[in-house]
């Protein structure tokens, strides 16, 4: 088998060519990305490419398609990835999270893929009153972020690829360790605060719902995703990929990292006006498609692996803050040394 993992230099990337290749030894893997977060590395010896059998750096938005030459699966999560991002650059967010995706995904059905695993969010729902949301559900999608994800969902249903299965996993808020570890996360991020400040200070009430997902069983995810029969389950399929039992108000979540790390101290802002990205989900049809891929990494280990990460991090001498570990932080740092244009591309 052979696999091409785009956007796989990122925070979830390392954790799924990892996964691949734990399950799928003999597969030859290959990744594509454009280096904006190469070198956000939690560890300094630690490479997680080293699994890849080929690593290539590009544009998705100048994709080479003579790589699917040959490839089977394609796992595309390369993406301007948070709702900061997609607010400063709203125009490149279209172009590389949906234009460039549906480009991709036509240029792999015209090339024979197999399998396209395209990683959606459950963002799409928004603001979500009256309980979990289902796939059938009124979407709502708050930001440029969100609208990126639902709109390249809705055009991948419409794609012409009679033979090619099409799988929209609609995640869960990620969260949990990585190689390259994301801090504009809410569990990560309360994790690392506590650590560094022994406080959390929540800025919204506390009562927004998120749902989890550890980066872990989004691999696992990922891994059913090109497994799956599309005979019985469908040529095109967007589901929600979580857990029921993972869907906890924000406060809830500031409670069990204080609870984890003693001493830690948490504030909540009662006086915030309320916060619209605020959804439970329901996972039901995913546990249904799915019982041998459900989400197993609890919350508490979850915790407890970012504790041990972070702080591994920090005897090596490579302390991982929260404001350094933001994706907008990374990319208007690059910005300013020249390294990046206004268009998100690289200078040289």
């Amino acid at each position: 088998m052979r696999i091409l993992i785009t956007g796989n230099m990122g925070y979830v990337g390392p954790v799924v060519a990892a996964h691949f290749r734990s399950v799928w030894p003999d597969a030859e893997l290959i990744g594509f990305d454009s280096g904006y977060f190469a070198q956000c590395l939690t560890l300094p010896d630690e490479f997680p490419e080293r699994v890849l059998d080929k690593q290539v750096f590009g544009d998705v938005r100048d994709f080479p398609t003579e790589l699917l030459e040959g490839i089977d699966a394609v796992v595309h999560l390369a993406a301007l990835s948070n709702d900061p991002i997609g607010a400063r650059f709203e125009k490149q967010t279209e172009g590389i999270n949906y234009r460039a995706s549906i480009d991709i995904a036509q240029a792999a059905a015209e090339a024979g893929v197999k399998s396209f695993v395209f990683a959606s969010s459950c963002s799409v729902y928004g603001i979500a009153e009256g309980g979990p949301r289902k796939e059938t559900d009124t979407l709502t999608p708050l930001t440029a972020y969100a609208r990126s994800k639902i709109a390249t969902e809705q055009a991948l249903e419409q794609l012409e690829a009679p033979k090619m299965a099409i799988t929209c996993l609609r995640f869960a808020t990620a969260c949990g360790q990585s190689p390259r570890l994301r801090l504009d996360l809410v569990l990560n991020d309360f994790v690392a605060t506590a650590l560094a400040t022994g406080e959390i200070r929540v800025l919204s009430d506390g009562t927004p719902w998120r749902p989890l997902i550890d980066v872990k069983d989004m691999a696992r995810a990922m891994e059913w995703a090109i497994k799956r029969d599309s005979d019985d389950d469908g040529r095109f399929v967007s589901i929600n990929a979580g857990r029921n039992e993972n869907n906890y108000q924000v406060f809830q979540l500031a409670e069990a990292v204080a609870e984890a790390i003693p001493g830690t101290r948490v504030s909540i802002n009662t006086n915030a006006p309320p916060d619209q990205r605020s959804y439970q989900v329901d996972f039901t049809r995913f546990a249904k498609v799915a019982p041998d891929h459900q989400p197993s990494v609890s919350l508490s280990e979850s915790i407890g692996r970012l504790v041990d990460g972070l702080t591994s991090a920090k005897q090596a001498g490579r302390e991982v803050v929260p404001a350094a570990a933001k994706r907008l932080t990374t990319l208007e740092r690059l910005m300013d040394a020249g390294r990046l244009s206004d268009d998100v591309r690289w200078m040289n």
